[in-house]
């Protein structure tokens, strides 16, 4: 009989420990992605997915919700003294994940950072930045070289991370191999192209909002990859699902998802000024880059590829933007047209052309109807499928011709607009410049009456959409997030991150 009960107890206390394993692992999500992210430094890094990884890492000064209005994070508060004197107080009892406290220097060294590291992406969006002060442990003051509409909108993402003063000094660049920030998790480990993962800050300022234990992102970029893997519980959540996939998700009473209309576009950048891959027919000469625009049907694209779900577009702005221009709209495709302009620019057809295209099966399937549209206009498009960040640093070296990339987009238009075609913007990998194009985009920055900041933006896009076409716009699209019932507490943004506060596996 003792056996026999000590056997029972043993057995029970064997279930009652697995039950207490088992409860961690049930809130370790895994979360597929579309790529694999580039460098994870705030201050050098460029990928949508990386800001994924981010919303787990490093917390902001600033965030918006749902409704794209600010709210407070690492900040418990803001007033302006003047337009140009911005006054942060920051929120007590924060500290970065390796134990440091997160206070009035780290936020004056890490914007500092952003500001004048080499390499900075980050510079061209807080560029009106002239100087940070402490003014004590908890307040920061922010002096602007000229009035701002749009800076408090850029620390609402990368420019507001804040980084441990101590990590970052002690790994120098090599800061993104190990990312030390102030968000609800914190880093663990990354094996490139296969995972990161990251683990639960037990000391973060909002933990009451933490219920995962762990997250281990896996990039998957075929979508039916991604997609089988969500079906057989492999993952979790998967971001950015394509059109195709709703009715087999609509179908999975395991499965839910959400579409939001994205802040961002797709578009074609075009090397205007980047090295020797610029002095082409369609890096000089703005007639043959209009030639290429009307062999386009956007809207017979997004139907091919997309089921017609996205929205066609030839501007950043989206049209629930406020400053969406409502007269700027598609040329109808016009062959003859595309090939009067070719003749006219002295190009001879087939006039060869590289495009760069994300490796993805969607993406991959755009350039194929992009490269049959343009050859019947007399452009011989060769295709060249690239690992999405390999393509980054490509174009930013300067290496290609034409580039099918997008842009996850911002609340603010500037977000949108300036870092691409500002001379020396961070994202100008085409190295386009228009002094003219540079005056009204820092004039629009400046001006804080909504009207007249439209009507800068109306200008600057006829000179950018009409007139010099250094980058086609093609759609917006939509952010198609499906996950597993068990999770819940998902909130979409339309900045399309998925945040990990008040997610949980049920």
């Amino acid at each position: 009989m003792r056996t026999t009960i000590a056997a029972a107890l043993a057995l029970c206390a064997a279930l009652l420990s697995g039950a207490a394993q088992a409860q961690p692992q049930q809130q370790h999500l895994r979360m597929a992605l579309r790529e694999d992210p580039d460098i994870l430094d705030p201050t050098l890094s460029r990928t949508y997915v990386g800001r994924i990884v981010y919303a787990a890492l490093c917390d902001k000064l600033f965030d918006i919700d749902e409704r794209l209005q600010l709210v407070h994070q690492l900040a418990a508060a803001h007033r302006w003294e003047d337009p140009r004197t911005l006054v942060i107080t920051l929120r007590e009892g924060v500290r970065f994940h390796d134990g440091e406290v997160m206070d009035a220097e780290a936020v004056r060294y890490s914007l500092n950072r952003h500001l004048t590291m080499q390499g900075s992406f980050r510079r061209s969006e807080i560029n009106d930045m002239e100087a940070v002060e402490v003014v004590d442990p908890r307040t920061v003051r922010i002096r602007l070289r000229q009035p701002s509409a749009s800076f408090l909108s850029q620390l609402t993402d990368r420019a507001g991370m804040i980084v441990s003063p101590k990590a970052a000094e002690a790994m120098g660049r090599n800061f993104g191999t190990r990312p030390v920030c102030a968000g609800p998790f914190r880093f663990v480990e990354r094996v490139a192209q296969e995972r990161i993962v990251v683990e639960r800050f037990p000391e973060y300022w909002d933990a009451g909002r933490v219920h995962l234990n762990r997250i281990t992102y896996l990039p998957i970029p075929d979508n039916t990859v991604r997609l089988a893997n969500l079906q057989s519980g492999a993952v979790e959540f998967a971001e950015r699902m394509e059109p195709e996939h709703i009715p087999a998700i609509r179908r999975d009473r395991r499965l839910r998802f959400v579409a939001v209309d994205e802040l961002g576009w797709q578009s074609l950048q075009i090397n205007v000024g980047n090295g020797a891959r610029a002095d082409t027919p369609l890096g000089r000469d703005p007639r043959v880059r209009h030639a290429l625009e009307l062999a386009l049907d956007r809207q017979a694209i997004v139907q091919v590829v997309y089921g017609g779900m996205y929205t066609p577009t030839v501007q950043p702005l989206p049209p629930a933007n406020p400053y969406h221009v409502a007269s700027l709209r598609p040329e109808p495709r016009d062959v003859a047209r595309a090939r009067a302009l070719l003749r006219e620019a002295g190009a001879t057809a087939p006039l060869p052309v590289e495009l760069l295209v994300p490796n993805n099966p969607d993406l991959r399937q755009v350039g194929e109807v992009i490269q049959a549209m343009a050859g019947e206009a007399g452009f011989d498009i060769r295709l060249r499928a690239i690992e999405f960040a390999s393509g980054l640093q490509a174009a930013q070296r300067g290496e290609f011709e034409l580039w099918l990339v997008g842009w996850s987009g911002r609340v603010d238009p500037d977000g949108n607009i300036y870092s691409f075609f500002v001379t020396g913007g961070g994202n100008n990998d085409g190295r386009y410049s228009n002094p003219e194009a540079d005056r009204l985009m820092n004039a629009a920055r400046a001006e804080l009456d909504q009207e007249k900041r439209k009507a800068l933006y109306e200008q600057l896009l006829q000179i950018l959409v009409r007139q010099d076409r250094p980058r086609i716009f093609l759609w917006h699209r939509k952010n198609i997030m499906a996950h597993s019932a068990r999770v819940t507490g998902y909130r979409p943004v339309p900045d399309g991150l998925i945040r990990v506060q008040d997610l949980r596996l049920d």
